[in-house]
């Protein structure tokens, strides 16, 4: 995973380009309309090893566990000995329900259990501010003010996103490229038509800035935070 993180083209580098000092301002025709300063919580040096334990345990938390196979007490019959012990010319057994009988027990198949790994909670904000100061670094973020926009269809959010129709394509988009929209639930006007206009869209993840990680910001192509959830980032990452 490590070598993923290092290797991949959204990933940041140890010998990265300096801190992003602005981000592009978006209006919510998707033009940029000017710059807001990163703030020092957001500028850091990405750390690899760090980004790398968050995203292990982004991932692992996710996992249900409740993966269960029946141990050789716990399958159904096989009471008694299938035959005698000699005499048979057969290989002795004492039981149909031996992990080496069709249908016998599992020897060490999973078990429920549970796949969280703990991390604290400065460490998790320290990674999220290192993967959102590398997307900003290599260009791939950018700041939305979405004050008045209410996408009536999917088809409008998603010219927004890459441009559709005779619709030149927004500034910076890649027709195949995935997009990930953070939003401020609280405080976005109209983020719950936001939510519903871009939930059928393949290549876009809307989410709240809340649930976000640095995994869902270093596997995408490119990141769009509204005005609202940037600042509240930004909030969180320096407390």
């Amino acid at each position: 995973m490590a070598k993923l993180i290092a290797r991949s083209k959204n990933a940041p580098s140890q010998k990265a380009a300096k801190a992003a000092t602005s981000l592009p301002l978006l209006d919510k025709t998707g033009k940029t309309v000017g710059k807001i300063e990163v703030p020092a919580s957001l500028a850091r040096e990405p750390k690899v090893a760090l980004l790398h334990f968050a995203v292990i345990r982004e991932l692992a938390n996710r996992r249900a566990g409740t993966a269960d196979t029946k141990k050789r007490d716990e399958v159904s019959g096989g009471g008694r000995k299938p035959w005698r012990q000699k005499g048979t010319g057969r290989a002795r057994h004492g039981s149909i329900r031996s992990p080496i009988w069709r249908k016998g027990g599992v020897v060490f198949g999973p078990h429920p259990r549970s796949y969280n790994i703990a991390m604290n909670r400065r460490a998790r904000r320290a990674a999220l501010a290192m993967a959102i100061g590398a997307r900003a670094a290599e260009g791939k973020l950018s700041v939305m003010d979405v004050a008045g926009l209410n996408p009536a269809k999917t088809k409008d959010f998603k010219a927004l996103l890459w441009g559709g129709g005779r619709k030149r394509k927004a500034e910076g988009a890649d027709s195949n490229e995935r997009v990930l929209f953070v939003v401020n639930l609280r405080k976005d006007e109209h983020a719950r038509s936001i939510e519903r206009a871009g939930g059928n869209l393949n290549r876009a993840t809307i989410i709240d800035y809340a649930e976000l990680g640095p995994h869902a910001l270093l596997r995408h192509d490119r990141v769009i935070l509204t005005k609202n959830a940037y600042e509240a980032l930004a909030e969180v990452c320096g407390g």
